[in-house]
Formats: structure tokens, C-alpha cells, sequence
């Protein structure tokens, strides 16, 4: 494991200079040379919040891209943080392992590894390459969970798994225990847990994944033993199709399950109130009118979504509808109490309706014992500055943006990192890539957006990692909040590109 030491938030280009010629007598501890390189990368992000850097790509294959990290999943419980993520990303698709980051001090400190007992270039497992982590926290067994796609590449790349890594502390883990395995090919997995100690439900996990070769038939597994064993693989009711799933417990057991469509055209939900052992068909939340970005980047209209601590669930994804002749993208989110009835879409006010800024790939968090109309809620997301840009001229941002109603009124959104050239990041087979999904979790009250950044290329080596405000991000009482009540979305709106074939890593 690697310890991180973040530079403070306050008054950061003084205590950045006091800290380098401090550090300059100590350069012979790995150490605090791990601390000056992080040091420099935060200035080099220009970002206008003080950034952490949470890790580094450590492995020399040839046969994936390096330093390149992708994808994070974030869950808090208490002072504790842990991210997992895909790290030395392959062109067409996962990655060399699944790093992960964890602090146990609300974010001022970080420790990085990677998980063991997965891929051959770890060294301790047996499959090629790893893909789509998701965390999670069981507080009835008292275990971090993250759970992976592992993938083979004999007879063509595919993922052949769904694993759950487990840890009592976030920084030890033990070898996976498998949830399913699959001559075929599975894809986007995530995973909770009921933590709510008066549910009948208590401790019960959660593991959902979708079979490509099956058109992206989704599918449930229930483990009430910590992640040690897994139930059988469950369809929904009507054996729907979906990819990007986010299943989310209330505090009276009932799971709900927003998720994509297969091909990306719907949001969709199911649900249980029985513990997993059955799902119910699926409800149409509503369509989905997307925007593709410009420039080459991969950035595919996946949902982000959370739950107050009354079981209320957001969900937000990127969306269209409200630039006329869909030439951006906005946030959008709708909401639900029981998975059934949902709220029309509402647009996130991130920047005014007539901006030219083109928002995608939101992460959401919600702040632990908040809920209903002072909901705290925290988006991390990407952006273009202008929406009409090309692979040499697209500048990428990350951004955040704060409700503390519900999401009846946002800030406007801030500036966390960037500019970045679109080709700084990794190719795919689907464009460039800095992640298909982004998150974020509270400690002490504040946001922790983890989100991939990237400087520029060392000759063929790329420069992106895991990065988070060093402080978090904290609300500010005396920021004007916009509504975007009177925002309507234009007529007949659609996407500005083909429907998207079935979804692959």
C-alpha cells in the first residue's frame, strides 16, 4: 500500500511553497516524494479548488495504456472513504486491475493498492483484465465491498464474472468471492447493501449485472453474509434488458433499481420488497434524448442515482431536451418514493438554459441524515465550456454543483479541474476515455467528488488519475441558488445521434 498526504485547501499556493522547501530535505523518503508529486500535479490541473490526488498507475504491461486510470465508484461510512477504479486501462476494454483509494479520516489522507486475487498482472489471480468496480459498505457485517468484472481474453474479450472483493478496514482485502460466472459475456455490474438496522432486510447485499449476449438481460444476486456467498442469478418479472443499473435500499428493505435500457433510450426501474428472492417488471421513468459530445470522447448517457435518508431516490443523467435542436447537453434528474411513480424531469441549472455548455457523466452523492426539501446533494460531473468543438480544441472540465433543497434550487457549477485535451485521455473502442460513470460520497459533512484527470502525454505515457477536493466540497450559505422551475423542455425533442447499439464494457 502507498500513503498520500494531500496539500490543505486554505491559502494553497503559500503552504504549497512552504511544503516544497520543506520537502526538499526530505526527498529520500518514498514517502513524501509520493506527497511532492502530488504537489505538482495539483498545479499543473489548474484546478480552481485544491485537488488530491488519490493514486498511480504502477503497472508496466505492454499490453494496456499507462498511467491511465478510469471509472470510480465512491461509498462513505463515517470518517471513511473508499474509491475503486480501473487501472492501466486496455483499448478494448477493462483494465491491468482495480485500485483503489481509501481514507479514514474524512479525506485528508489517502492510502492506495490494488485489489488482489483478480488478474494475472496483479499477480495473484487468474483472470486477464478487470472492469466496472462498484463499492459499498455492509454495517450489520461490518465489511467493504467491491464488487468486479473480471475478464478472459481467450476466444475474445469478455467479461466472465461478477466477483465481491471484501475488507473489514478498506485497505486490506481479501481474495473475490464469485457471485456468477459466464461462458458469455457479462457487463456493468453494481452492488449496496441494507444498512437500516430496523429493516427486515438488515444486512442483506445486493449485486445486479446485465448479459450482453443475452441483449443485456439484467440480472440479481442477494447475499446476507457479508458478500461471502451469493444466491442464485434472478431475472426481473419481465426479463428486461438494461445496462448501468444502480440498485438503492430504503430504510423499509424495498430495493429500487433505476437503470438504463439496453440501448440507452429509456431509464427504467424495477424493484423488491421481499429481500431479492423475486424482482417485479420494470416501469418506464422516462426517455432518454441524448447529445454525444464532441471530439471524440466517450461519454455515454449512464445514469448516476442516490437515496436521502428516507428512501427517497434521485436520478440524474445527461439529457438534451432542453436545447433545441439537442445541440448540448443538460443534467436532468427525476424522482421517486417507491420506484413506481416518478417526477418529470427536471433540468439541473448548472449554467443558464442558454449557455452553450455541454454537461456529461454526472456522479451524485447525498449527504448521510439528509432528506425531503433540505436533501443535501453534491454532483461531480464533466464539461465542455462550449458545445462546438473538435479532438484538438474541445477543452474538458470538471465541475460540481450543490442543492441543499432536495434539488428544488442548485448553486451554479464550479470549476474543479481541467482545461484537458480530449486526447490526453486513453482510447477505447468508443472514444477517448475518462469514465463512464463518476461518484462521490459525504464525511464531516462535505463532498468528496472522485473524478479522473488527466495533464499531458509523456511521449506515448498518459498522466490521468483518481484526483478529489482536497478538503471537500463544502456548502456555502451565502451562494445564490437558481430554480429551473419555468424551464421547459422543447418540442419533439431527440438525440442528436443513431440509437446506441447494446452496450460492451
Amino acid at each position: 500500500m502507498t500513503q498520500l498526504s494531500p496539500v490543505p485547501g486554505q491559502r494553497a499556493a503559500n503552504r504549497a511553497a512552504k511544503l516544497t522547501k520543506k520537502l526538499t530535505t526530505k526527498l529520500a523518503t518514498f514517502s513524501v516524494f509520493v506527497v511532492f508529486a502530488v504537489l505538482l500535479t495539483q498545479l499543473s490541473l489548474n484546478a480552481q479548488l485544491p485537488t488530491t490526488k488519490l493514486s498511480t498507475d504502477t503497472f508496466h504491461n505492454t499490453t494496456s495504456a499507462h498511467a491511465t486510470e478510469v471509472e470510480p465508484s465512491t461509498f462513505s461510512n463515517g470518517l471513511t472513504i473508499v474509491t475503486a477504479f480501473q487501472i492501466g486501462r486496455f483499448t478494448d476494454g477493462g483494465a491491468s486491475d482495480i485500485g483503489f483509494s481509501t481514507s479514514k479520516d474524512g479525506g485528508s489522507t489517502w492510502t492506495f493498492g490494488n485489489l488482489p486475487g483478480i488478474t494475472k498482472l496483479e499477480g495473484s489471480g487468474t483472470y486477464d483484465r478487470a472492469s466496472d468496480p462498484s463499492v459499498t459498505y455492509d454495517a450489520k457485517h461490518k465489511k467493504w465491498l467491491v464488487a468486479t468484472l473480471p475478464i478472459l481474453e481467450a476466444g475474445g474479450v469478455r467479461g466472465a464474472a461478477v466477483l465481491v472483493s471484501s475488507s473489514t478496514d478498506g485497505i486490506t482485502w481479501a481474495n473475490p468471492a464469485v457471485v456468477a460466472t459466464t461462458t458469455q459475456y457479462f457487463d456493468k455490474d453494481w452492488i449496496t447493501c441494507d444498512n437500516t438496522a430496523t429493516s427486515p432486510f438488515y444486512g442483506n447485499c445486493y449485486a445486479e449485472w446485465d448479459n450482453f449476449d443475452q441483449s443485456d438481460t439484467i440480472y440479481m444476486s442477494t447475499s446476507s453474509d457479508g458478500g461471502a456467498t451469493w444466491g442464485a442469478a434472478l431475472k426481473t418479472a419481465n426479463s428486461a434488458a438494461g445496462n448501468g443499473a444502480v440498485p438503492l435500499v430504503q430504510p423499509n428493505g424495498t430495493v429500487i433499481v433505476p437503470t438504463g435500457d439496453a440501448f440507452r433510450t429509456n431509464v427504467l426501474a424495477y424493484t423488491s420488497t421481499n429481500g431479492g428472492a423475486s424482482w417485479t417488471k420494470t416501469v418506464t421513468v422516462s426517455f432518454i434524448s441524448d447529445h454525444a459530445p464532441a471530439g471524440g470522447i466517450r461519454a455515454l448517457p449512464l445514469i448516476a442515482a442516490a437515496t436521502d435518508s428516507a428512501g427517497k431516490v434521485y436520478v440524474v443523467w445527461q439529457d438534451c431536451r432542453f436545447s433545441s435542436g439537442c445541440l448540448k447537453n443538460d443534467l436532468v434528474m427525476s424522482t421517486s418514493t417507491d420506484g413506481v411513480t416518478w417526477s418529470a424531469v427536471s433540468r439541473i441549472p448548472v449554467d443558464p438554459q442558454s449557455s452553450a455548455v455541454d454537461h456529461f457523466t454526472p456522479g451524485l452523492a447525498i449527504a448521510p441524515g439528509t432528506s425531503g426539501a433540505t436533501a443535501k446533494l453534491n454532483l461531480t460531473y464533466y464539461y465542455y465550456s462550449s458545445t462546438n468543438c473538435k479532438a484538438t480544441t474541445c477543452k474538458l472540465y470538471v465541475g460540481y454543483v450543490n442543492s441543499t433543497s432536495g434539488g428544488a434550487t442548485w448553486t451554479r457549477g464550479k470549476q474543479i479541474a481541467g482545461p484537458m485535451t480530449v486526447t490526453w485521455l486513453p482510447s477505447t473502442t468508443q472514444g477517448n476515455m475518462a469514465a463512464d460513470f463518476l461518484s462521490g460520497a459525504y464525511a464531516e459533512g462535505n463532498a468528496h467528488g472522485v473524478f479522473a484527470a488527466a495533464n499531458a502525454n509523456v511521449g506515448s505515457v498518459y498522466d490521468e488519475a483518481m484526483y478529489t477536493t482536497a478538503s471537500g466540497v463544502q456548502d456555502d450559505p451565502n451562494a445564490p441558488v437558481y430554480s429551473s422551475k419555468n424551464d421547459k423542455p422543447v418540442k419533439h425533442p431527440h438525440s442528436s445521434h443513431p440509437k446506441y447499439g447494446l452496450a460492451k464494457d
